[in-house]
């Protein structure tokens, strides 16, 4: 379940409360969940009892209280508490391996996009700053993909953008864009020629590079007579970097911080790299459900990647 998944789920619950007859309030237009603060209970946490105990005539206790009636035993939600004067604290119920591969696989480079601030307009001021065009550009790309209304217009927030050169004919337009986006906004952009450099040392590369990767096990496994099979579990980093990418990717658009993609994509590539050598069978072993899994996870791995990419504005080469 996702944070947006999360927040249609206890929407519904005010809704089906509202429908019994147990509150008598407007249904909100959206409930607002966050993670969970450090040391707190559980995984996310809304204030939506506090908000509605007023209109309802009802201490927040009683509202949260009717709510989490609602969503205990709700699919994908493993425990709801009521913490402080009102709080609903929700533990997620993560799905195996085998399910969350089977759903990157399925949405392809759409996953992690959603419609979290579905309802909610952004508008930016026109810049002329070549670095603020970018990022404003990405912001605007990364914040439609969360359902959001956003757009360039007078008046508009104008984000805090350290200046920098585009330089796509210098550059490329790979390494112009990654060097603008990589570095937080605030920050100074990164250093330009490093990045056309093929090695280890440039993150950029990494990345294109362990797409490339991914793509090339899929033609390999068939040769090998071996396709990706999602049907059985397989245990690795990889997952928890998959699982996350949805929340990445919110963040980002919320905090106004591309680089916080790029920072996440690094972290997936360098877990591929090193995932890639056990995927298919070596030597004279036999292929297995065990390899099939491993390239399934190796594919939706890929996919993030990609995903990922394009949401910078930059290319997922399938061969290096």
């Amino acid at each position: 379940m996702t944070p947006a998944d999360l927040s249609l789920t206890v929407q519904h619950a005010v809704r089906r409360a509202v429908d019994d007859g147990a509150l008598r309030v407007d249904v909100p237009p959206r409930v607002k969940v966050e993670r969970a603060r450090p040391g707190g209970v559980g995984e996310y946490a809304s204030s939506v009892a506090l908000s509605l105990a007023r209109p309802a005539g009802r201490p927040a206790l009683d509202v949260a209280s009717v709510l989490k009636e609602r969503l205990d035993g709700t699919a994908g939600i493993l425990a709801v508490d009521i913490t402080g004067p009102g709080f609903l604290n929700f533990t997620l119920r993560r799905e195996s391996g085998a399910e969350l591969v089977a759903a990157v696989r399925a949405a392809g480079i759409a996953y992690g996009r959603g419609d979290a601030l579905a309802g909610e307009s952004f508008r930016f001021e026109p810049v002329a700053e070549a670095r603020a065009q970018v990022v404003v550009g990405c912001l605007l790309g990364l914040l439609a993909g969360q359902g959001a209304d956003a757009r360039v217009e007078s008046g508009g927030e104008r984000p805090h953008v350290h200046p920098g050169a585009y330089e796509p004919e210098r550059l490329g337009t790979d390494a112009a864009r990654w060097r603008l986006l990589r570095a937080a906004p605030h920050d100074r952009p990164l250093d330009g020629p490093p990045l056309l450099v093929r090695h280890e040392r440039n993150a950029l590369f990494r990345v294109q590079y362990a797409h490339s990767r991914a793509r090339r096990l899929l033609v390999n496994g068939r040769q090998l007579g071996v396709l990706p099979d999602h049907g059985s579990d397989v245990e690795h980093p990889l997952l928890g970097l998959l699982r996350d990418h949805p929340d990445v990717l919110l963040a980002a658009a919320r905090h106004r911080a591309p680089d916080r993609v790029a920072r996440h994509l690094e972290a997936v590539a360098d877990a591929l790299l090193g995932f890639q050598h056990t995927v298919l069978p070596l030597g004279d072993e036999k292929p297995s459900a065990a390899h099939r899994s491993r390239l399934a996870l190796a594919e939706a791995a890929g996919t993030v990647l990609a995903g990922g990419l394009s949401v910078l504005g930059i290319s997922a080469p399938d061969r290096i």
